[in-house]
């Protein structure tokens, strides 16, 4: 339950923001995606929660929707090992492969699905900002500019 209250914490840095450890709102996310079968893998090390990926699954479409690994556990391939268990599930229910919505400046996870042979596919986010949402950046995709 921490890990996910961490996950929130590590994404609305993404986003600019400084939010605080909510453990509460975690437990009950949790339970949403176990409420939901939404498929859970947990890393382990002597009993410590490590890290997780949760998905979820659309008919036969399989989507990852949270990795977390804690950072005193990167980049000792529980990440890998956890993908490697979402790409698995992908091919059991016969996709080819599984997909995210990644943050555009989430640098980290880019660089980690580029390493296993993932790209841009064909999809992104366009909304209006929410109240009081500052754009700090400005990302282009393919010929546009958004403010970001």
């Amino acid at each position: 339950m921490a890990r996910g209250a961490e996950f929130r914490v590590t994404i609305a840095l993404l986003k600019n923001k400084t939010i605080a450890l909510d453990l509460k709102s975690a437990q009950h996310e949790l339970e949403e995606f176990l409420e939901n079968d939404h498929p859970v893998f947990v890393a382990e090390v002597r009993g410590n929660i490590t890290g997780y990926v949760i998905c979820r699954v659309d008919d036969s479409v399989v989507w990852a929707e949270h990795l977390y690994i804690a950072p005193d556990f990167r980049r000792r391939g529980i990440a890998s090992a956890l993908y490697s268990e979402v790409e698995k599930l992908a091919e059991d229910l016969g996709g080819d492969t599984a997909f995210n919505w990644v943050h555009p400046n989430n640098d980290t996870i880019i660089a980690f699905l580029k390493k296993l042979g993932y790209s841009v596919l064909n999809l992104i986010e366009v909304r209006k900002p929410w109240k009081n949402e500052s754009r700090f950046q400005k990302i282009t995709v393919g010929k546009h500019d958004f403010d970001y």
